[in-house]
Parts: C-alpha cells; sequence; structure tokens
C-alpha cells in the first residue's frame, strides 16, 4: 500500500524519507488556514492536518489505493498562533517575541485510510537562547526562516536560537514521526524499506 503526502513540504518528505517510507507527494492542498474565531491553537493545527488530508484525498482521486496522510505545525505563544512572517520586518517581531523565552510548537498528523480518518500530534516546549537584536536580525537577513511558522527554522541554521527542547524534534521539523509510526503501524505500511 502506499502512503500519499498530501504536502509540498520538503521537510516532512525528508522526514518520511528518513525512516525509509515509500510515498508519493500530491499537489499541496489549497485550504483556507485561516484559524477560526476562539479556535484554541491545538484544535487549529488538528482541524489544518484533517482538511489537508481530505483535500488530498480528492486530489488522490483515480490514483492506486492507499493511505493519505495531512499535517500542520504552529509555533505557539501563550495562546498566539506565530505563522509565517509576512516579510522581515514581522520575523525580526516574531523572535523578539520568543527570544529568551520557551514556546510551543504544535504539530498534528491526520491518515486518511479506507474512509477512516485518525490523527495524532505532539507539543514540543522550545527554549529560545536569550539573543541581541543584531543576533536576530543576522538571522533574519539569512532568510532561512521567511517560509516558517515562527520565524524560524530548527533544522537549518535556526538551530544556534535554541537552549534546548522537550518533546519532538521532528515535530519542530513539521512531521512528529513517534505518532507517525504509530498510525503507519495501524494501517499495514512499513517502514525501513530499504530496497
Amino acid at each position: 500500500m502506499i502512503l500519499y503526502l498530501a504536502s509540498g513540504s520538503p521537510r516532512r518528505a525528508e522526514l518520511l524519507r528518513q525512516i525509509a517510507v515509500p510515498f508519493s507527494v500530491l499537489p499541496a492542498p489549497d485550504i483556507d488556514e485561516t484559524p477560526l474565531p476562539q479556535e484554541l491553537p491545538l484544535e487549529y493545527v488538528c482541524r489544518m492536518a484533517r482538511e489537508k488530508a481530505q483535500a488530498g484525498a480528492a486530489a488522490a482521486h483515480g490514483q492506486p489505493a492507499g493511505a493519505v496522510l495531512g499535517a500542520d505545525t504552529a509555533v505557539v505563544l501563550g495562546d498566539e498562533i506565530l505563522g509565517k512572517p509576512a516579510d522581515k520586518q514581522q520575523a525580526l517581531a516574531m523572535l523578539k517575541s520568543l527570544n529568551g523565552g520557551e514556546h510551543q510548537v504544535m504539530s498534528a498528523l491526520a491518515l486518511l485510510h479506507r474512509g477512516q480518518l485518525e490523527v495524532r500530534y505532539a507539543i514540543t516546549q522550545v527554549q529560545f537562547r536569550d539573543l541581541d537584536e543584531a543576533q536576530l536580525q543576522a538571522y533574519v537577513d539569512t532568510g532561512e526562516g521567511a517560509d516558517k511558522a515562527g520565524g524560524y527554522g530548527i533544522q537549518g541554521l535556526g538551530a544556534a536560537l535554541v537552549a534546548s527542547l522537550t518533546g519532538s524534534y521532528s515535530g519542530v521539523v513539521g512531521l512528529p514521526l513517534e505518532q507517525m509510526v504509530e498510525l503507519l503501524d495501524q494501517v499495514g505500511i512499513r517502514y525501513w524499506q530499504t530496497n
């Protein structure tokens, strides 16, 4: 059985390759990612993962039978979801708000298989180093965080922003592997496929 990844994220694809899961990438779903009024961050990421899996399944119509994976990740400070920064100024403001403190990264997965939708999530605590504005601006100027929630990427240059984390490193990157393999086991999709 094949896994269809309903995401254009190269980071999610790389994490699936890391554990040797055979998969095919579907076009990134075109859905409205605006949080609903009064929607809590965890409810939001779970809803987004579900909607992406469902949109992916619609796009996969006519493909060989398989399971469709949707995923979403949010950087959360208090109850505020920090999305992708619109520009360098907003990226710097986000990093300043995270600087020297702790925030959460919430990552949700939704796997749609034979009409059944299963959702899992991981919440990771991330502690940022206390950096001065020149250091934060230097990171913003690399451009790495421009397309990433919260304005940083832990798997790249942004690793130098982070003092510590408690939880799922792969969840911060965008796909919590512990929860992922639980879902794969449930539907019989194998990982560690080395040939």
